[in-house]
């Protein structure tokens, strides 16, 4: 599909999943928030899933950790609008609460449906529900800047990056400097990528 192609059926998608969603988050929730950015994009970023600001304006990272995030963009020379960002969970938990399996299971099939379209090189995965939902019994707290490579039921091969939480480092400055040199891996990651796409090199092992 060419850009405008994947814009229109993103869209879609994210029309289709609203109406269809069987999240029990739905009930409580003011918004959804279904996800923001570039359809063609390299990068998908996934976080854990909407917070109070998100569900008041329908758009994932808009309060301090959102900021935080544009701020590590800019730091690699990036913006919101060279990427893709969504939640595992469309919907705010109650008192932000985690969301519970049920619910990250009951919006997989939305999640699934908007990486298929766009079809990013690499998916970053903040926190530990996003890195669970792909690369199961893994801890954050060992696998924050490393790349794994993975086959996905139902979705395929993808190689996804473990990020801290950019919420969880707003507060603990030992966390907040980790997660910006993490941060700082990923241009040399999407280098690699499409290297090993043209025929560069055919080993994760870089990784």
């Amino acid at each position: 599909m060419n850009s405008h192609e994947k814009e229109r059926a993103l869209a879609e998608v994210n029309r289709h999943m609203a109406e269809s969603c069987e999240c029990e988050l739905r009930k409580t929730a003011t918004n959804v928030v279904p996800g923001v950015g570039n359809a063609s994009a390299s990068i998908v970023f996934i976080g854990e899933a909407p917070g109070k600001k998100e569900d008041e304006t329908g758009e994932p990272f808009v309060g301090a950790a959102g900021k935080f995030l544009n701020e590590m963009l800019e730091s690699i020379q990036m913006s919101r609008n060279d990427i893709y960002i969504t939640n595992v969970v469309k919907y705010r938990p109650p008192n932000n609460r985690d969301p519970l399996p049920d619910e990250v299971a009951a919006c997989w099939p939305w999640l699934r449906a908007q990486l298929e379209v766009i079809d990013p090189r690499l998916i970053i995965l903040l926190g530990k529900h996003a890195l669970e939902r792909f690369v199961p019994g893994k801890r954050i707290s060992v696998e924050h800047g490393r790349a794994f490579r993975r086959t996905v039921p139902e979705l395929g091969t993808f190689v996804f990056f473990a990020l801290y939480h950019p919420a969880a480092a707003l507060y603990n400055g030992s966390m907040r400097e980790t997660l910006l040199r993490d941060f700082r891996r990923i241009p040399k990651l999407l280098e690699l990528l499409r290297k090993e796409e043209g025929g560069g090199t055919s080993s994760p092992s870089h990784f």
